[in-house]
């Protein structure tokens, strides 16, 4: 005969089970808070950014991805137009991602390097940097074997610009070329960029200075290449730069 003290405990109810519609609530939730934070993250901290063409070789190759530091400068809050503050400005030497200044560009990212800073004079002899009359070492500049156009209209270009920023010198008889222009000014919140790649690079010789508020970031480091012309098959596979995946930029 089985005593009370000899009867087990009841069992404690479990927890009921979650509905349908609560795991959807769960899910959306994660979903919409992961979403969040990657907008956070890619507006006001890094964004991904590929590179279409060989002006900045030798540093940056076509087929490389680069993850961009846009906090660095002062990241764009969207819509109201006004940046954070930064951690530092941009220095000679640096490698900037900007805004196209060209309204046919417009949208267009652009990386080039940092050669003027507002208050450099800056001029070209024979394919040398000088500024501030000294000549500039420059390890990471290269000479490609096919230059860039230098038509009469191209010169016209690059002549209409740089003649409202000629340092000591008169705007008569000035045709600049892209080897050799200038002495030529950068005034307050401009900067001055050029691509390594001398030859092959449509850059600041062209279109002129480059506002400091269409300065976006500098990047970090190469997360993925790949040559284009370098694998038959799978070529995201086969075609990879190992040897660029991690590389930091100079």
């Amino acid at each position: 005969m089985t005593t009370p003290a000899d009867t087990p405990p009841a069992a404690a109810p479990g927890a009921p089970e979650p509905g349908a519609g609560e795991l959807a609530w769960e899910w959306t939730k994660s979903i919409v808070f992961a979403i969040l934070v990657w907008v956070i993250l890619r507006t006001f901290l890094f964004e991904a950014f590929r590179i279409p063409s060989g002006s900045m070789e030798r540093t940056l190759l076509v087929g490389d991805f680069l993850f961009v530091n846009k906090a660095i400068y002062g990241a764009e809050v969207p819509l109201l137009h006004w940046h954070l503050p930064a951690y530092r400005e941009p220095r000679r030497g640096d490698i900037v991602i900007f805004d196209s200044v060209e309204p046919e560009r417009d949208g267009m990212k652009i990386v080039k390097r940092l050669i003027g800073v507002p208050g450099d004079t800056i001029e070209m002899r024979a394919g040398i940097i000088y500024r501030n009359g000294v000549a500039v070492e420059e390890p990471y500049a290269v000479r490609g074997d096919v230059a860039l156009s230098e038509s009469p209209d191209a010169r016209e270009q690059m002549r209409n610009w740089q003649v409202r920023h000629l340092a000591g010198r008169s705007p008569e008889g000035y045709w600049p070329d892209l080897n050799d222009w200038g002495p030529i000014m950068v005034p307050g919140d401009s900067l001055f960029v050029m691509g390594d790649n001398r030859d092959s690079s449509y850059d600041g010789r062209y279109w002129g200075l480059l506002p400091r508020q269409n300065v976006r970031g500098t990047p970090m480091f190469v997360y993925y290449s790949y040559d284009r012309d370098g694998g038959r098959s799978l070529p995201f596979l086969t075609a990879i730069r190992w040897s660029r995946i991690g590389d930091g930029l100079q």
